[in-house]
């Protein structure tokens, strides 16, 4: 049962994989709706879709009206996708409002996209975090979130304000943090600097972008398997930058001539963390084969 407010670190310090599927709607009605999904967060996709936040946080109250989940967390995890890439200081430093946009709507973590540069990734961590967090600050710099936004996440996350701002922190960097923060290294760049980016203090997650990744090779449309040699070393490549810094992996994998079985038994024999695609079906057929204990919905 719930241990933190974010549904997806308790999955992972059970060494449970997490599935994951979009938002839709971003209405109040659609949260009440959604605060019961099979899924164990949602993904906001700002990345492709306009930049909502008025939507975000009337979605976010209706997950807390309609809550909490049959395994006890106030809401469903939510992650947020954002318009602008992760792929240079400036970039990141230009538009770290919509960082403090989306958490102070209440979301729970933040996918960043096209990551190819750890001083960006470096950058966007500092923009998440609060002046007076001091974990990994050989790392990293000063906090760069400030005050005055806390009610809103606080409200949806049933904390105080004042305990909003002591665990909005990055996990497992913080032990007791709630956010989680990944990235899309999905270029030939974002792979060749993929140990470095690793390496940076705060990340939890990271996937490899197979979509875009084939077309930095390219192809105009290359998802699946089967992969050509330079899109199975960049599987390979951010993979295993992955587990040598303690970051979960995110990936697919639909080879059109395996089943559902034997297409999600490769992702868990693989060590995949998270695991997209295949909506709930797949997520069935992988909760079954780990024994999921953790309540759906």
């Amino acid at each position: 049962m719930a241990q933190h407010i974010n549904r997806v670190i308790d999955l992972f310090e059970a060494g449970e994989p997490a599935y994951y599927t979009g938002t839709g709607d971003l209405t109040y009605e659609n949260g009440l709706k959604q605060a019961s999904t099979w899924a164990d967060f949602l993904i906001t996709d700002f990345e492709h879709h306009a930049f909502d936040v008025v939507g975000l946080t009337a979605f976010m109250k209706g997950l807390v009206d309609g809550g909490p989940t049959k395994a006890g967390h106030r809401t469903p995890a939510v992650i947020s996708t954002l318009p602008s890439n992760c792929r240079t200081v400036a970039e990141v430093r230009a538009n770290a409002w919509q960082v403090r946009q989306v958490l102070s709507a209440g979301v729970h973590g933040i996918l960043h996209t096209h990551a190819r540069q750890a001083d960006a990734v470096r950058a966007f961590i500092e923009e998440c975090r609060y002046p007076f967090h001091k974990t990994g600050r050989e790392g990293l710099g000063e906090g760069q979130r400030g005050a005055g936004g806390q009610g809103q996440p606080a409200h949806i996350w049933g904390v105080t304000p004042q305990d909003y701002t002591k665990i909005a922190d990055p996990w497992p960097l913080n032990p007791n943090g709630e956010l989680l923060l990944g990235l899309k290294l999905e270029n030939q760049e974002s792979m060749v600097n993929a140990d470095a980016i690793a390496r940076v203090p705060g990340l939890g997650f990271a996937e490899w972008g197979p979509g875009d990744m084939g077309m930095s090779f390219g192809n105009p449309d290359a998802h699946d398997p089967p992969y050509v040699d330079g899109m199975e070393l960049a599987r390979k490549t951010i993979k295993a930058a992955c587990d040598a810094n303690g970051i979960k992996f995110l990936s697919s994998w639909n080879d059109p001539t395996k089943s559902d079985e034997e297409n999600i038994q490769f992702l868990l024999d693989w060590g995949v963390g998270i695991i997209s695609g295949g909506g709930e079906e797949m997520a069935t057929i992988g909760r079954k084969m780990t024994n999921r204990q953790m309540p759906v919905g």
